[in-house]
C-alpha cells in the first residue's frame, strides 16, 4: 500500500456507541474521520461522493445490514434498467439514493437530498392513502397510492426496511407509470357514457318519428362519438336483415361509394371480413390488408381494418367497420373500445327499430310517450353530467370539456324530438292556435323546474312544451344551482320555478345561493295554500323576490302560463346562441 500524499479521510459507520468510542479515538489520531450513524446513510453518501473517503469503517452491529444494503447498490444497473422508479428514503422523505427512471421523471441528474415530492415536481395525491409513506413507517406495512403530474400518472409503492428493534427508519419505493392505464379507464368511461345516450331514447318514446329521421339521429351521433372519442375518421355500419342475411349499409363515411353500395352476406366466405364477422359474430382485426385474403378495399389506399358484431340478445344485427390508410393501425385497446361502444349501438339500433316496420299508433300516444318517457331521463343525463362536472372544475379541463359536449348533445337530442312532438301531435294534444298565439312569447323560452316530485316535473314538461318552452328539471336545491352554474354560455335559463321544500333547502336559501350566480334571479316559487313553515316566501321577498312569482299548487295552466309571462316582463329574456 502506498503512502498517502495527505492525511487520510474514514468514513465511520458506529450509531455513535461508547464502546466504539476508544476506536474512534484511535482513529482519530491518524486520520479525518466522518461519523455517520447507519449503514444507509454511508451507503448514500458513498454512492453520492464515491471518492471522498480513503475507508470506511464499519461496527460488528452494522456489518450484516451494511452487507445487504451493499449489494442492492452494488447492483446499480439493474435497477438503472427497470422500467420502473425506485428511491431510497429516510424518515423526512428525503432522498437517500434513486435509479435512473425515478431521476428521469424528475428532470435531474441528483435528486439525492431532496424531497420525494419536491424532486418530482409537487405531484398532487389522488389516494387511496393519502399519506402513503408516514402509514408505511407508522404501521411498518407497504403502503399505495397514486400520484398525478402533469399529464402524468404515477402509482407509488412504498415499503419500509425492516431493522433489528422493529422501528423502521428508511422506505424503498417503487414508481410506476400507470398513465396509460388511468387514461384508458377515462376513455371507457366517456364511451360508456356516450353509449347510454345513444340507447336512452326507447321505441315509445320517439316511434312518432319517421324512420328515416331516426336513422339521421342516430348516424349523427354515431359518427359524432366515433370521431370524439374513438378518433376514427373511416366508418362502415351495416345492418343485417333477418330474412335474406344481406347486409344494408347504414352508414358510410369515408368509404368509396362503390365500396358502400358493394352487396355483402353474412357468410363466412367471399363476402369479405364484413361477410365473415357478421357469420361468426367475431371481431377482426386486419392488420395488413394486403395480405389479407378477406379483405375487400374499402376505399383506395387502405392499409388495417377493425371489424366488430352489432350483437344484441347474443344475436348479430349488424358490423361496425373502421379502417386506417395506415398498416398495423389498430391496437387490442381500439378493439376493445369498440367492442364496448358497438354493444350500446346495438341496443340504439334494437330500441329504435330501425330495422323492422315501424309499429302502428296514434299520434296522441306518441306525444305522451315523448313527454312523459323521453324528457326525464334526458334531464337526468343533464343532471349527472353537472354534477360529475363540479368534481372536475379547475382539474380536469379535458374531462370538464367532455362532459359541455356532452350537456351539448343530451340537449341536442331533447330539441329533436321536442320539435317532433310539436309538428307530429294532434289538434286536441295541442291548444287551439288562438291560444298558442296568446301566448306566443312563450316560444324558446328556456325553464329549469326544480322539485323532487317526480309528477311535477314530468307536468311541468308536458304542459309548457306544448306552448314551445325548452324545459329541464332538476330534484334539489344544489343541483338546480349546478345546473345554473354549468349551463354555459350558450345555454342559460329565462325562468327558474322552484317548489319552497326541496330535500335540500328551502326556497329562500336556494334564492341566496342563485344569487351568488345571477343578478337578477328570475325565480319563481311554489307552494300549497297557507304552507310555509319556514316563512321562506316572507324572507326571499325581503330579499329580492318578485311580489308575482309565487305560484300556488294545485296551479291551473293559464296561472303557469301567465306567471312565467310575468317574469319574462319582468326580467326580459336571454338571449340564447
Amino acid at each position: 500500500m502506498g503512502v498517502l500524499s495527505h492525511s487520510p479521510k474514514i468514513l465511520c459507520v458506529s450509531d455513535n456507541n461508547p464502546a466504539l468510542a476508544s476506536v474512534s479515538e484511535q482513529l482519530r489520531g491518524v486520520a479525518e474521520v466522518v461519523d455517520v450513524s447507519s449503514s444507509v446513510r454511508a451507503l448514500a453518501r458513498l454512492n453520492r461522493q464515491p471518492d471522498e473517503f480513503d475507508a470506511l469503517y464499519v461496527a460488528a452491529a452494522h456489518f450484516q445490514d451494511a452487507f445487504k444494503l451493499g449489494r442492492m447498490l452494488q447492483n446499480e444497473r439493474i435497477l438503472d434498467g427497470m422500467p420502473d422508479g425506485v428511491a431510497m428514503l429516510d424518515v423526512d422523505n428525503s432522498i437517500l439514493w434513486a435509479n435512473a427512471k425515478y431521476r428521469q421523471w424528475c428532470h435531474k441528474d441528483d435528486v439525492v437530498g431532496l424531497g420525494f415530492y419536491r424532486a418530482l415536481g409537487n405531484p398532487e395525491i389522488l389516494g387511496p392513502d393519502f399519506c402513503p409513506f408516514h402509514t408505511a413507517l407508522a404501521t411498518g406495512q407497504p403502503s399505495i397510492s397514486t400520484l398525478r403530474s402533469g399529464d402524468l400518472y404515477f402509482q407509488t409503492h412504498a415499503a419500509p426496511i425492516d431493522e433489528p428493534d422493529g422501528q423502521s427508519q428508511y422506505l424503498i419505493v417503487t414508481v410506476r407509470d400507470v398513465s396509460a392505464e388511468i387514461l384508458q379507464q377515462q376513455k371507457l368511461a366517456a364511451i360508456h357514457k356516450a353509449g347510454i345516450e345513444l340507447a336512452d331514447l326507447t321505441p315509445d318514446e320517439v316511434f312518432d318519428m319517421g324512420v328515416d329521421e331516426r336513422i339521421d339521429l342516430l348516424k349523427s351521433n354515431i359518427l359524432h362519438y366515433t370521431q370524439d372519442l374513438l378518433n376514427f375518421d373511416v366508418v362502415e355500419i351495416r345492418v343485417k336483415d333477418e330474412q335474406t342475411g344481406r347486409l344494408e349499409a347504414l352508414l358510410s363515411y369515408g368509404i368509396d361509394e362503390a365500396a358502400a353500395r358493394r352487396p355483402l352476406y353474412a357468410l363466412p366466405v367471399d363476402n369479405g371480413v364484413t361477410g365473415f364477422v357478421a357469420a361468426t359474430g367475431k371481431s377482426y382485426l386486419c392488420e395488413d390488408t394486403t395480405e389479407d385474403p378477406l379483405y375487400l378495399q374499402g376505399f383506395e389506399g387502405a392499409k388495417s381494418s377493425l371489424t366488430v358484431p352489432l350483437i344484441f340478445h347474443d344475436q348479430v344485427i349488424g358490423t361496425f367497420n373502421v379502417e386506417s390508410p395506415e398498416p398495423r393501425a389498430f391496437s387490442e385497446s381500439d378493439l376493445q373500445f369498440l367492442e364496448i361502444f358497438s354493444r350500446d349501438i346495438a341496443v340504439a339500433l334494437n330500441t329504435l327499430e330501425l330495422m323492422v316496420a315501424q309499429r302502428a299508433s296514434t299520434a296522441q300516444e306518441s306525444v305522451e310517450a315523448i313527454h312523459g318517457a323521453v324528457a326525464l331521463p334526458v334531464d337526468e343525463i343533464l343532471n349527472d353530467a353537472v354534477n360529475v362536472m363540479e368534481r372536475y372544475i379547475g382539474h380536469e379541463p379535458e374531462v370538464v370539456q367532455r362532459l359541455q359536449r356532452i350537456l351539448k348533445n343530451a340537449r341536442d337530442i331533447k330539441q329533436v324530438i321536442h320539435e317532433v312532438g310539436q309538428t307530429m301531435a294532434p289538434a286536441e294534444a295541442v291548444p287551439a292556435c288562438p291560444e298558442m298565439t296568446k301566448h306566443a312569447k312563450l316560444r324558446s323560452c328556456r325553464v329549469l323546474v326544480v322539485d323532487a316530485d317526480d309528477a311535477v316535473r314530468n307536468d311541468a314538461h308536458a304542459l309548457l312544451e306544448r306552448y314551445g318552452c325548452n324545459v329541464e328539471t332538476a330534484h334539489e336545491g344544489g343541483e338546480a344551482v349546478f345546473m345554473v352554474r354549468n349551463c354555459g354560455p350558450d345555454v342559460e335559463y329565462d325562468v327558474i320555478i322552484a317548489d319552497i321544500r326541496l330535500p335540500d333547502v328551502n326556497g329562500f336559501e336556494l334564492l341566496v345561493k342563485l344569487q351568488e350566480i345571477l343578478d337578477p334571479v328570475p325565480l319563481v316559487l311554489m307552494t300549497g295554500f297557507g304552507y310555509d313553515p319556514g316563512h321562506s316566501i316572507v324572507k326571499a321577498r325581503q330579499a329580492g323576490l318578485h311580489a308575482k312569482a309565487i305560484l300556488y299548487k294545485p296551479f291551473r295552466l293559464d296561472q303557469l302560463l301567465e306567471t312565467v309571462e310575468c317574469m319574462l316582463d319582468v326580467y326580459g329574456r336571454v338571449p340564447q346562441a
